[in-house]
């Protein structure tokens, strides 16, 4: 069946009255009959016959019957859409590889993966940066913007000149930073969020952290942010991800993860009462107390502690003491969680930390993975459009995206003719 469909593709896909090619030649083009291809399809590879228009002076040339079929590094678009999902959600290339063998029959190195990859990511790339924001859908309720970051082993020589963790101050990974944005429309019975629905899309980069916020500022944009009733940025106590809230979305609603304030209570609560049952019962107080109100309770009986047994404590528990006091006060507008659940927010950022464990983490953190930053980059930018509600919109945006790229005229220098 598959050698019949095949030879019925190749018949088809060959016939000039069907798929004619004539259009005419460009300036300084010159026209090559019948050049050959081969292209891989669902039923295995075919050999096409076209017209290849040569552009003499930049040395260029195109097909337009491979535009007509919108062929790709070799591959028929069903092809090509199945060797992109394989290797985002599968383990490895080879586990694609495996994959695609098992189910369709088909021979594809790990490396043909690769290559496709590299030539396709650029381009959905572009036809997502390239969607417009909607609007002729109603204004989002809530929306959620989250960004954290997760380390990503790299090839040695791609790490040349990074500080690291390492004891000799060189690094393994370069920090992966992932953006999410949700939204949430209505919630339960005792008042509890809910997140919409597939309502979930991922942006990441090995960038600094000002372009993971633009990119991420991008999505919400796509998302409806400029129309959205409420805006909540959702984050851990790192520096560069406040910033990025401040800078990208102005006005929002800026939450503190409960959880990481929850261990910062914890640690506090043992440099002033020392490790052991104390202390945890403290922290249960503590993390109770900023649940139902903020930090305020916490910071008061903190600070009295302190000043009551400063002399007790060792210099290293002074100074864990104030620098965890400080990391509260800093945050201390982000940590209204009484007010935050009252008004029906989230208080954790759990999705974008899971997705550093699901996007990120199974994908690209597996043993004995190191990767180029490019080749790591594509594969998660793929990965975040693959395991995302758009996949199928933004492949299909890129067709005229490569219609209107084609159409352009190659770019030549008459000083290197």
């Amino acid at each position: 069946m598959f050698r019949d469909a095949r030879s019925l593709v190749e018949t088809i896909l060959n016939d000039r009255t069907l798929l004619p090619d004539s259009e005419p030649a460009r300036p300084l083009e010159v026209v090559h009959q019948d050049r050959k291809c081969q292209a891989r399809t669902l039923f295995g590879t075919i050999t096409l016959r076209r017209r290849y228009y040569h552009h003499t002076r930049a040395g260029t040339g195109r097909c337009p019957l491979d535009e007509c079929l919108d062929l790709d590094s070799g591959h028929m678009p069903g092809l090509a859409r199945l060797v992109c999902r394989a290797p985002a959600v599968s383990g490895s290339y080879e586990a694609a590889a495996g994959d695609l063998h098992a189910y369709l029959g088909l021979a594809i190195e790990g490396r043909g993966f690769v290559r496709l990859v590299a030539d396709i990511v650029p381009e959905l790339r572009a036809a997502r940066d390239s969607r417009p924001a909607p609007v002729d859908k109603e204004p989002v309720a809530i929306l959620y913007a989250a960004s954290d970051g997760t380390g990503v082993p790299l090839r040695r020589r791609e790490l040349a000149g990074i500080k690291g963790r390492q004891p000799d101050g060189t690094a393994r990974t370069r920090e992966v930073k992932l953006g999410c944005i949700f939204t949430q429309t209505t919630t339960d019975k005792d008042g509890e969020p809910l997140r919409d629905e597939a309502s979930t899309t991922y942006v990441g980069t090995f960038d600094d952290c000002r372009a993971a916020g633009t990119q991420l500022r991008a999505e919400a944009l796509r998302r409806g942010y400029a129309t959205a009733q409420t805006t909540v940025y959702l984050g851990n106590g790192a520096a560069w991800i406040w910033e990025n809230a401040r800078l990208n979305f102005p006005g929002s609603i800026e939450i503190l993860d409960f959880y990481q304030a929850s261990e910062h209570a914890g640690d506090l609560a043992k440099a002033l009462l020392g490790a052991g049952p104390e202390a945890t019962a403290l922290q249960s107080d503590w993390c109770h107390a900023m649940k139902a109100d903020s930090s305020d309770p916490v910071l008061t009986a903190a600070r009295s502690l302190l000043a009551a047994r400063q002399n007790e404590l060792s210099p290293e528990q002074v100074e864990t003491a104030q620098r965890e006091i400080a990391y509260l006060t800093t945050n201390a507008a982000r940590t209204r969680y009484g007010e935050f659940r009252a008004s029906g927010y989230f208080i954790g950022s759990g999705v974008v930390e899971a997705g550093c464990r699901t996007v990120v983490g199974r994908r690209l953190k597996a043993s004995g993975m190191f990767w180029s930053q490019r080749g790591g980059d594509d594969l998660l930018t793929l990965r975040c459009l693959v395991l995302g509600p758009t996949f199928s919109d933004v492949w299909k945006a890129r067709i005229p995206f490569l219609k209107a790229q084609r159409a352009k005229p190659p770019r030549w220098s008459p000083a290197l003719n």
